[in-house]
């Protein structure tokens, strides 16, 4: 068994520290489900909620019923026997970052959700720089939810461990195995190289996009609170 090959040393309270950190995963998404579906419940019971906020509710609590059974589903991959294999149990990075991606999406829909009822949208003039500006800024997001989920790969395969050099990799800047997999397709969700390779690629130009619409945005005059958000971003990308 996958125990006695690789974990034969292993004491009860280094199983305990894993089976509490899993155990605290799986109980804290519980609470967060509940958060959302209780008050949702009274709120919709005592007629608080508007047709379109009803609308949005119901997707959300559905998104976090989605996302509890995705975690399972994921978890489930990583038990599985693996007939003729040794090697250290792992879920599959395709769940796994199925699981990241949902996640990521119902925080921001809540986020999103939240912040439309606390802060209304300001009515701008729909000038050419500003339709510029919200283009720009979503290809921002979408670049930046692409590269969150290359990472989930990273973690699935332990690409991390690969090569721990930047900015080459290795003596390379880009690593002769990098399309050592057959079809080339394989190579960008199973090769750790390759896998790595496309998370350093994608963080630069995260960083780069974000970057480049805060210098945009400056040129533009801007509320107060959309200032702070641009700000806020090119902040966390630095730290991040």
């Amino acid at each position: 068994t996958v125990f006695d090959s690789l974990n034969h040393d292993m004491t009860v309270t280094e199983f305990k520290f894993i089976w509490y950190m899993e155990y605290s995963h799986r109980m804290w998404g519980r609470a967060v489900g509940l958060a959302y579906i209780l008050p949702a419940a009274y709120f919709w019971r005592k007629g608080w909620l508007s047709r379109p906020m009803k609308g949005c509710v119901l997707a959300l609590c559905g998104l976090v019923c989605f996302q509890g059974l995705l975690g399972w589903y994921m978890v489930k991959s990583g038990l599985e026997e693996k007939p003729d294999s040794y090697d250290i149990p792992r879920v599959s990075q395709y769940r796994l970052a199925a699981h990241l991606g949902s996640a990521l999406v119902l925080y921001s829909a809540s986020l999103w959700a939240g912040l439309s009822v606390l802060f209304p949208p300001h009515k701008l003039p729909e000038t050419q720089q500003l339709l510029r500006l919200r283009r720009y800024a979503h290809g921002t997001t979408a670049l930046i939810f692409l590269t969150a989920l290359s990472g989930a790969f990273v973690a699935g395969l332990d690409a991390g461990l690969v090569y721990n050099s930047f900015p080459k990799m290795g003596e390379h800047w880009i690593p002769d195995d990098l399309l050592a997999f057959s079809p080339v397709l394989r190579n960008i969700f199973e090769n750790p190289t390759t896998v790595q390779f496309d998370h350093r690629i994608l963080g630069i130009s995260s960083f780069t996009a974000v970057t480049a619409l805060y210098l945009l945005s400056r040129k533009i005059p801007l509320p107060c609170r959309t200032r702070m958000a641009l700000t806020s971003l090119l902040a966390v990308a630095c730290v991040q």
